[in-house]
């Protein structure tokens, strides 16, 4: 799915494909915040951007090179179509039009790469390690949940927050202290 695609259909709408809808995978992890597909719902809207930027900003903020689908940046969509290997037509093609209508959905995710690129330690080549390993006083990373320290990990849990120490950023590349950057989500 399409990030927009991701909040926008709880299912997959592979017809077009003439496969029966059999083709692509069932397991998309998605929700439709209420409208499946298009809807001109403010509300339905309103939540689905929130969902959106709030999947870019965690993205932005996590280890490795960040995998995004070329037009998530522009709330592309493929009508719920998974599966587009056949389609070379409007439904995969990338419509640039849609960067002046998600204007702000495209400036956000432009803000978010900044940060990320402003921040060296949400570039790391090295793995996290949960230690203190240049005597700061805190972990590369602490995680955390409702009460400091203790995170949530079991499957019913909402909440979940971690906390990069920016003093290990002198392990890095160009041995610059970066700030501290504290992430937390309420799912």
């Amino acid at each position: 799915f399409t990030l927009n695609d991701l909040v926008s259909y709880s299912g997959k709408h592979n017809l077009a494909n003439g496969e029966d809808n059999r083709d692509g995978a069932n397991d998309n992890n998605s929700w439709n915040c209420g409208a499946e597909g298009p809807t001109d719902d403010p509300a339905i809207l309103a939540l689905r951007g929130r969902l959106m930027r709030n999947a870019i900003a965690l993205l932005m903020v996590c280890q490795g090179v960040p995998m995004i689908l070329m037009g998530d940046e522009m709330a592309h969509t493929k009508l719920g179509n998974n599966n587009t290997y056949c389609q070379d037509n409007e439904l995969s093609w990338i419509d640039w039009r849609r960067v002046r209508e998600n204007a702000n959905l495209w400036r956000f995710f432009r803000c978010c790469i900044a940060f990320r690129k402003a921040h060296p330690i949400l570039r790391r080549r090295y793995h996290l390690h949960e230690r203190d390993m240049i005597d700061s006083g805190y972990p590369d990373i602490s995680w955390h949940g409702p009460r400091e320290g203790k995170p949530d990990w079991s499957p019913h849990s909402r909440t979940l927050a971690f906390m990069l120490c920016g003093l290990h950023g002198l392990l890095l590349p160009g041995r610059t202290a970066d700030d501290y950057i504290y992430v937390a989500m309420n799912m």
